[in-house]
């Protein structure tokens, strides 16, 4: 490690991997540069071990990998788009209680559950979560521009002709969705839809202006096609 790495270090309690311990002669030990490279995003590898107090035994498992990953997509959805405001008081006090981690994500749960979404960036950011810096894809955002009679993607040659209707529709379906989805806590139907255009190749992200996406190298203008 070299520069920041960190600020201050803490020794924690034992690690674990799948509820035993991690070492080297039973073959399960790993670094975090190993998860990395898995393909697992940092914020997710930073997400399950917040979830446990660092005096308590942490346990490494596949599935908390993916309630991890579950869980911080939601929060995503539900922030993109949305300013930070200062994390809540009850937030702050559970990190200040020996940095009790586990109750600050406990926090972060009910500021989800009720609706608070500027807060949950908020105290997000304050543990290194829900930041542009951990977005899970590090290439640049680039922004769908309603341009009449094709469907463009700043800074990706060559333009996509797609109708405007089309268009419209992904727009207009995408912020129903989400409005809905704001409301009853229940982001599925946005979730689905955007996993449908994670298969075209694409990244979809909300924002106040309006809708980004992030086009990968296995973008398919077919399969986006294939949606209306």
């Amino acid at each position: 490690p070299h520069g920041d790495f960190a600020h201050y270090w803490l020794h924690n309690e034992m690690l674990q991997v799948e509820g035993k311990k991690m070492s080297k002669s039973l073959g399960n030990f790993f670094t975090v540069r190993d998860l990395l490279d898995k393909g697992i995003p940092g914020e997710v590898i930073r997400f399950v071990f917040l979830m446990t107090h660092y005096r308590s035994p942490m346990d490494w498992t596949e599935e908390k990998e993916g309630q991890a990953r579950v869980e911080l997509s939601k929060w995503r959805t539900a922030t993109d788009g949305v300013e930070a405001s200062p994390p809540p008081a009850l937030f702050v006090s559970a990190l200040a209680d020996d940095l009790n981690t586990h109750a600050a994500i406990t926090e972060m749960r009910g500021l989800f559950k009720s609706g608070r979404f500027d807060q949950l960036k908020g105290a997000g950011n304050l543990v290194g979560m829900l930041t542009e810096e951990m977005a899970w894809s590090h290439v640049k955002h680039y922004v769908m521009h309603a341009e009449p009679g094709t469907f463009k993607v700043s800074g990706h040659a060559p333009t996509i002709s797609v109708s405007r209707p089309l268009l419209e529709s992904i727009s207009n379906r995408f912020a129903e969705l989400r409005q809905a989805a704001i409301v009853s806590k229940d982001f599925s139907a946005v979730d689905n839809l955007k996993s449908a255009l994670i298969a075209a190749g694409i990244e979809v992200r909300m924002s106040k202006s309006g809708v980004e996406l992030v086009p990968g190298s296995d973008f398919d203008p077919a399969k986006l096609e294939a949606l209306q």
